[in-house]
């Protein structure tokens, strides 16, 4: 007699037995791939003969039997255990779309005679199966050779998704109990398509923008971090994916001590997503913290869409910022640095996608390309970079020699570094109400004048903007850009202050500062937006920083007090 492992050593790989299959004898594994010789026909959800060979196979393992079948009544998969515990992958899936079920319908034996669980309803709803038809046991029954099974079942119930414009707002109905003949005559192609006209209906009205991500975001709190600084953090990111061209359909949040190892957060919330990912039609998953490989990869095929993490985002939008060779460069080196250790496995999500967050680069390079190619062209950018520090190193020694000072615009992103700059020197920078606006540096000359009438020119450099836990990718593929802050003279620390984290991002941007090898010995916090800051925080930053510098770059108001604490700082320069 050949074991389970033997067995399914010889059982062709098209079809296979899933689920829980410890302990079971080979004689009871090929029964159950015996199963995969059915079909019922097209019209109906199931027929009497088959239900009772399931229900059969059930008494006799003491577990669930599940078999699932196509629209064409052929049986394509058999699982041993409950619907969740044999439900087809996300990845697996076809993929219809949010206004068509999956063309899939599951037949259920279970030994406990109740309704079907929530668990399997939820595991019918993640596959957008057609139908789920549970079948309880009566224990006992008998099966003849040539007669098949008879008498095992006791009674069923038929469940199936509904749109969530239905009144119960309900994921889901089940029937009450009914009998094996009653559910065999049952038209289920009436059934099917019913409900996909609804749910096509309901789509519609949906207005679906193909063009843009459909994003659901996920925040994690762990101990430690505040209430504040979550719902800070969230908002934030939600910034960051609408910058990035995305539409946020929906914000989930959970609370845990640490993270889940595999997927971040827990199985019960991994299932809500799933579940509003269904219901919604998202096409891309963020979530704040970042995932790794491993934890990207498992969720991508719970989900069966993309997923990324806030890198990501970030990673994105700068590819969509990149407009000179040396910005495009530096993005594309960090975005290869970031996804050369996360390409293993992502080959079956990133063949369902059709462009948008996360995928986009100005490089040449795709995800696909092999480890081998992608670290040789990582090496190339390297060398690329190293020449851009090079010759910005030559560039800031022909200013020095020149004798010019030069004041680096510092700050977190979008607090009006390059507003400023325009308003200061009259140039015209880029500057847009969007995180990331410059990612260039540029470099203007300012004249001042000071109290003996006397002028003196300086430069004043735009860099890029600075944001919560930079990505280590970004800072090191940017260390060219960067280094006109640590080169500079003195610095410029632009705040907005009618944001309400202000302090957590000048804190942000301190800490990113302090982490540089070199920094000027002079910096002006200057605090901007004054037309629409609170008076309480107005107060609370002129006590905390009595020496800063408040204005509005939009207004100009306050740049005469600017301008004389600029020349105060030439004199010890």
């Amino acid at each position: 007699m050949l074991n389970t492992v033997e067995f399914l050593r010889k059982t062709p790989i098209s079809t296979p037995i899933h689920g829980s299959l410890k302990g079971l004898k080979s004689s009871q594994l090929k029964q159950l791939q015996r199963l995969y010789q059915q079909s019922v026909p097209s019209d109906r959800l199931t027929t009497p003969e088959l239900a009772q060979r399931i229900a059969a196979l059930s008494t006799e393992l003491n577990q669930a039997v599940c078999v699932y079948l196509n629209r064409r009544g052929k049986v394509i998969r058999v699982g041993v255990g409950s619907p969740r515990q044999t439900q087809i992958p996300a990845i697996e899936l076809p993929r219809y779309g949010a206004e068509r079920l999956s063309g899939i319908r599951c037949l259920a034996a279970t030994p406990k005679d109740i309704p079907p669980k929530e668990s399997s309803l939820t595991a019918m709803v993640l596959q957008r199966l057609d139908a789920l038809v549970t079948f309880t046991l009566t224990q006992t029954g008998t099966t003849k050779r040539g007669r098949g099974a008879a008498g095992y079942v006791k009674q069923g119930y038929v469940a199936h998704l509904l749109p969530q414009t239905h009144p119960s707002h309900e994921y889901w109905e089940v029937s009450t109990a009914q009998t094996l003949e009653d559910i065999a005559e049952q038209d289920f192609l009436d059934l099917v398509e019913g409900l996909e006209e609804e749910f096509r209906r309901e789509f519609t009205a949906q207005k679906v923008d193909q063009t843009h991500d459909r994003v659901i975001l996920v925040g994690l709190q762990t101990d430690g971090v505040k209430d504040q600084r979550f719902t800070d953090g969230l908002t934030e990111l939600a910034r960051l994916v609408d910058t990035a061209g995305g539409e946020v359909l929906l914000t989930i949040e959970q609370r845990r001590s640490q993270p889940h190892p595999q997927t971040l957060v827990g199985a019960g919330k991994v299932d809500e997503i799933a579940l509003q990912i269904q219901t919604l039609g998202a096409s891309l998953v963020v979530f704040d913290q970042d995932l790794s490989p491993a934890q990207s990869r498992n969720l991508e095929r719970k989900f069966g869409i993309k997923v990324c993490d806030r890198t990501e985002v970030i990673l994105d939008i700068f590819a969509q910022r990149a407009q000179s060779r040396a910005g495009k460069l530096q993005v594309e080196l960090a975005q290869l640095e970031y996804m050369l250790p996360r390409l293993t496995g992502r080959g079956q999500a990133m063949s369902r996608l059709g462009g948008g967050i996360g995928t986009r680069g100005p490089g040449e390079t795709k995800l696909e390309t092999e480890r081998r190619t992608i670290q040789s062209r990582l090496s190339r950018l390297q060398k690329e970079v190293d020449q851009l520090q090079a010759h910005r190193s030559r560039m800031r020694n022909q200013r020095q020699r020149q004798d010019v000072p030069t004041f680096s615009i510092v700050g977190y992103t979008n607090a009006g570094k390059s507003t400023l700059i325009n308003a200061l020197t009259n140039a015209e920078v880029y500057a847009a109400d969007q995180l990331f606006a410059t990612l260039d540096p540029t470099t203007r000359r300012l004249t001042l004048t000071d109290d003996d009438h006397e002028t003196r020119t300086i430069l004043l450099t735009d860099t890029v903007g600075f944001i919560h836990e930079l990505p280590p990718a970004l800072v090191d593929a940017f260390r060219a850009t960067l280094e006109e802050v640590t080169e500079a003279d003195a610095l410029i620390h632009v705040i907005d202050l009618s944001h309400p984290a202000w302090q957590h991002q000048l804190f942000s941007v301190e800490k990113i500062l302090g982490e540089m090898p070199i920094m000027p010995a002079q910096a002006l916090i200057v605090f901007n937006k004054l037309d629409q800051v609170s008076s309480e925080a107005l107060e609370t930053a002129k006590t905390l920083y009595p020496n800063a510098v408040f204005i509005s770059a939009g207004d100009r108001l306050g740049f005469e007090t600017l301008r004389q604490r600029l020349v105060q700082m030439l004199k010890h320069l």
